[in-house]
């Protein structure tokens, strides 16, 4: 499936637009794409120029920090926190970050079905490719390794951000890397 600009953008502010969330794209230009992680927590731009999400970009807390309000981490730190998942749980979890808490739930205050969501869950996903690879700081694992499971209510994860929580997906393809993510504090 084919996206184009529009599309996509749309997708994307619709899902987040009442969340707290850092939803961009940068280039991929390492085999360690964790490195290029790095680079788009520093706001690397979007090599399309497409627009994400930002709410943190005129932080007053970003002038120390140019990685706010994710925590500058080391490439190892980062690694060993990520779990690869496939893409059924990176569709489920585009759609649990649209609000705090990391659940399912959230999509009940959408207007749109269950299944509309979902459409632009994959919208905003095919922008990556069929190749693409996907991982997370979410720990709720399925009865299959490399699954999510939503509807146990034990889950955790592990934090990269300076809030008290912080999930998002990371998404890998050969020519870009991109990072959904949404931040709490309780």
């Amino acid at each position: 499936m084919s996206v184009d600009q529009a599309v996509w953008e749309s997708a994307v502010r619709h899902l987040y637009e009442d969340a707290y969330p850092y939803d961009a794209t940068g280039p991929r230009r390492h085999e360690d794409w964790v490195l290029d992680v790095l680079a788009l927590m520093a706001r690397v731009p979007d090599p399309r120029g497409w627009a994400g999400l930002d709410d943190a970009a005129q932080d007053p807390e970003r002038e120390a920090s140019p990685t706010y309000p994710f925590v500058a981490h080391s490439p190892d730190y980062i690694r060993v926190r990520l779990r690869e998942i496939d893409r059924d749980s990176a569709e489920n979890l585009l759609l649990a970050l649209t609000d705090d808490c990391c659940t399912l739930s959230n999509l009940k205050r959408f207007t749109e079905t269950e299944e509309e969501l979902r459409a632009m869950a994959r919208t905003v996903l095919a922008r990556y490719g069929e190749q693409a690879t996907f991982h997370t700081n979410v720990n709720r694992p399925g009865r299959l390794p490399g699954t999510l499971d939503f509807t146990t209510p034990n889950w955790g994860y592990s934090p990269l951000s300076v809030y008290s929580e912080d999930c998002g997906l990371i998404v890998v393809s050969d020519t870009e890397v991109a990072i959904f993510w949404n931040f709490s504090d309780y």
